[in-house]
């Protein structure tokens, strides 16, 4: 592990970590595991991952894992307790570090806010919410669906950072700088550097210094807009999905 370096962690190896795990490496995204479990670790390096046996809540469980040379660690942990005390100890050795935990309920889910975590998922709520979505909005979700899953021409999302250095549309509005006419891609939204998201920007949205760009399109659309803005580093483009 001392040889890796930019990579992520995945703090559990249960139903959600093996699925995240799965995913990662579909996209060729470099990781690591850590779990408690002697049978888990053996299970994750039987399928080819990098797995380290510890307690994730732990702080020298993290350090050996490399924490301070990573750029994200996933909690995935059984219990929201658990994953909290994750977070309080990633966000303390680390306070750069991105952190990604889940929470079972909605107290939970303020409680991890609150600790330090970056994105906090709840299947339970998403997956209810997406059931409702799918019972009083099926047309919309069909369409969408017919469109995501088209493999002849399929959808994903990239985000795009502004850098002044080199990106000629900063202090312009989304009107002047063309991006959809020159790209055919969808500007979905705006992620202003004070972190203020600005969804379904107009033409008269004024593009900054330091905004995130999160866009829409194929493959050749996004990299016809990779040439002009100049993207977040990422390996691989991601399908939107519709939860």
């Amino acid at each position: 592990m001392e040889s890796l370096s930019g990579y992520y962690i995945i703090c559990g190896f249960s139903r959600t970590g093996r699925q995240i795990a799965k995913e990662f490496q579909a996209k060729g995204v470099s990781f690591v595991v850590i779990d408690s479990e002697f049978e888990s670790v053996q299970k994750a390096q039987s399928q080819g991952y990098t797995a380290y046996q510890g307690d994730a809540t732990l702080d020298e469980s993290l350090l050996k894992a490399g924490l301070k040379r990573a750029i994200c660690i996933v909690a995935a942990l059984p219990s929201d307790g658990e994953n909290l005390y994750t977070v309080l100890s990633a966000k303390t050795l680390n306070p750069g570090i991105r952190v990604i935990t889940r929470a079972s309920t909605e107290e939970a889910l303020q409680k991890l806010q609150w600790g330090g975590a970056d994105a906090v998922i709840s299947p339970y709520i998403t997956g209810g919410k997406g059931m409702v979505a799918g019972t009083l909005r099926s047309q919309i979700l069909d369409f969408l669906d017919g469109i995501i899953s088209d493999s002849d021409r399929p959808l994903y999302m990239e985000e795009f950072l502004l850098n002044p250095a080199n990106c000629p549309f900063v202090g312009q509005s989304l009107q002047k700088a063309k991006l959809r006419s020159q790209t055919g891609a969808l500007v979905l939204a705006i992620r202003r550097l004070d972190a203020n998201l600005i969804s379904g920007p107009t033409g008269d949205t004024i593009l900054m210094s330091g905004d995130t760009l999160i866009c829409m399109g194929t493959a050749e659309q996004l990299r016809s807009l990779n040439q002009i803005l100049g993207p977040i580093n990422s390996q691989q483009l991601r399908r939107p999905k519709n939860n």
